[in-house]
């Protein structure tokens, strides 16, 4: 088999259906490579998922590696590291990427660990550049950007002395461009080199439930924060939502306060957001909350706070308090509609 170094992204799949950040990264991982001149490749890892290619080409790959198998039905941590070990071992990628999901998250690292690569979790942003560092210059490096102490301050993490740098980027972070159904890949087969071992963990049940929310499709969300003041409160927000026909959001500050389930959550530890409409209430616009919303089409801003940083990103911006506010918005939006 002829080596493929250059950009990699784990190609995550559940049922046959591809995880959405993984087409993220793939869009993500094109600029990458592009920037290298390198080739971009997906792994893809299944049972009966060949079908899958032609989306992953679409997205900007140029190669999927298939490891395509009835022992991968559902994924299982020691079989799924086997193979992406024995890839990264065998043709050493620049770059590797994977989701920050609960299945990248539990993989990452167990293949970081035993190929002994640089590995920095939760990234927020990646860039490729020449980095010198105690009089040593390193040529294109991945910079693994991510927030850090508490979302403080930002910090850009190399991995200089890698053969392979990775990394995992949280879900919403990378702009998914549109398909090109018109490029061509390839495929190539793994060959599998499996030991008894690594099925010694077998799946003997599996519940799935539906997630109560999707924030990330949502077109209008209605935000709201600690400055609510109270739970009962939040129903304000929910009834701005409803008429609105958008989704509900909140702080973590809110859902700390227990105002509402933690899946409604936006931000840095929540979910990363773009809608056409984001409508932030009671929210004062930490630099934790700003990064999971801040790239919406256009910002209100609801608080009582004339200098909460929520106005610096607010395209417009409303000095008052929320329980008096909302009732107002949504006279004003019911009488609009009749």
């Amino acid at each position: 088999m002829e080596q493929i170094s250059g950009v990699w992204v784990f190609a995550e799949q559940e049922d046959g259906h591809l995880h959405d950040v993984a087409l993220e990264l793939l869009c993500k991982g094109r600029r990458l490579a592009d920037h290298l001149k390198a080739p971009l490749s997906a792994v893809l890892i299944g049972h009966q998922v060949r079908s899958l290619a032609p989306v992953l080409y679409s997205y900007g790959a140029d190669c999927v590696f298939l490891a395509d198998d009835e022992r991968f039905r559902h994924y299982l941590t020691l079989p799924y590291a086997r193979v992406l070990v024995q890839l990264v071992k065998s043709h050493e990628p620049r770059v590797l990427l994977f989701g920050a999901t609960s299945i990248g998250r539990d993989l990452a690292p167990r293949v970081a660990s035993n190929t002994r690569s640089g590995m920095t979790a939760d990234c927020t942003d990646l860039q490729i550049s020449d980095v010198t560092q105690r009089g040593q210059l390193y040529k294109d490096l991945l910079l693994q950007i991510r927030p850090a102490f508490g979302g403080n301050i930002i910090a850009t993490i190399i991995s200089p002395n890698s053969r392979t740098q990775m990394a995992t980027v949280r879900e919403g972070v990378m702009k998914m461009e549109k398909p090109d159904k018109g490029r061509q890949g390839k495929v190539i087969r793994v060959d599998l080199d499996f030991k008894d071992e690594d099925f010694v963990v077998q799946l003997l049940e599996r519940y799935k439930e539906r997630p109560r929310v999707n924030l990330k499709a949502a077109d209008i969300i209605v935000s709201g924060g600690y400055g609510v003041g109270k739970r009962e409160n939040f129903q304000l927000i929910e009834e701005l939502a409803r008429v609105l026909g958008g989704e509900i959001g909140a702080s973590r500050a809110a859902v700390d306060a227990g105002f509402i389930s933690r899946d409604h959550q936006v931000g840095q530890t929540g979910t990363t957001v773009r809608p056409k409409l984001y409508i932030a209430c009671g929210i004062s616009g930490a630099i934790q909350h700003r990064a999971g919303m801040s790239e919406s089409k256009k910002i209100i801003a609801i608080n009582k706070d004339a200098s909460a940083p929520i106005f610096d990103i607010a395209h417009y911006g409303i000095v008052g308090d929320v329980a008096e506010v909302i009732p107002r918005l949504i006279e004003v939006y019911k009488q609009k509609s009749r």
